[in-house]
Parts: structure tokens; sequence; C-alpha cells
């Protein structure tokens, strides 16, 4: 490749970069570009946000507490919907790309479930623009929790996986 061409791809991802940055800064939803370079040559990028639907509780039937029964208060009642890109062990998206677990098909995942990591060890790849990147774990910890899977698509900053 011509130093050119290695220009024009720092150039690109710079620019996707600051794309998806201005997608979370101004918490817009999407933002489609085309960028030109010539009559033949362009690139047309669309980074959007992900966005989590939630699904109504189900129904429950109620079931009358007896006069002397105090009322939950809000307080102590659990919260059932967390975020995980807030949990303290998170390991986000530097990118947006496309997810995979296991360095090749049928190969065994690079990690799973219960696993304990270095500080370094490769946690899993996304692939951004035909290139596979390399996640490395942030710190040494124990894999609680494994948020995406493999082939799906994520975008930046979504969290990818739970070390503690």
């Amino acid at each position: 490749m011509s130093d050119k061409t290695d220009a024009t791809r720092a150039s690109d991802v710079a620019f996707i970069e600051a794309l998806a940055e201005l997608l979370r800064k101004n918490e817009l939803s999407e933002v489609e570009v085309k960028r030109e370079y010539g009559e033949h040559n362009w690139l047309n990028v669309r980074v959007a946000r992900q966005t989590t639907v939630m699904a109504a509780a189900p129904a429950v039937a109620h079931t009358p507490q007896p006069a002397s029964a105090p009322a939950a208060s809000p307080a102590a009642t659990p919260v059932a919907i967390e975020d995980p890109a807030q949990a303290p062990g998170a390991v986000t998206s530097p990118m947006v790309g496309t997810i995979y677990l296991s360095p090749e098909p049928d190969a065994k995942p690079f990690v799973a479930v219960g696993d304990r990591v270095a500080a370094g060890q490769t946690l899993l790849i996304v692939e951004a623009m035909k290139t596979m990147n390399q996640i490395p774990a942030p710190r040494a910890g124990v894999v609680k929790r494994i948020l995406v899977e493999d082939g799906a698509p994520v975008e930046y900053g979504a969290p990818l996986m739970i070390i503690e």
C-alpha cells in the first residue's frame, strides 16, 4: 500500500471516530455522511446509536396485603434494570464494528464467563473497515458477564463485557 492510502485510511478512521463522538456528545440517534475524494472515490458512513427497547413488565395478579403489612418503599425496591455500561468493570467498545468472540470461526472463544483474565489479554475482536482489532482486558479480573453475541454489530462506547 502506498503512504497516501495509509494516510487516507487513518484519516477515515479518525473521521468515523469523530462522528461517533459527535453522536454521543449531542445525543443524536444517527448521523450519515458521504465524503468524496474524487469522481469514483468516496466514503459513505452511517453511524447509529443502538437503542434499547424496554419490554413492558408482564402483568401480575395483585394479591392484597393485610392492612398491618407496611408498603414497600421505592428505596427498598431493587432496581431490576441496570445499565451495563455504568458497571464498574465494564469493558466498552472503542469503535463501531462487528464483534467476534473467537479468533476464527469454529475456534474456542477467547474468554468465557467465569474465566480469570490478565491485564492486556485479548477478550474479543472488533472488526472495523476490514481490520480485526483485538480488544485487550483493561485490568486483571474474572469475566462476570459477556454482553454481546458473536457476529453482532456494536457501536462506539457500547458495553462488551463485565470484568470484576
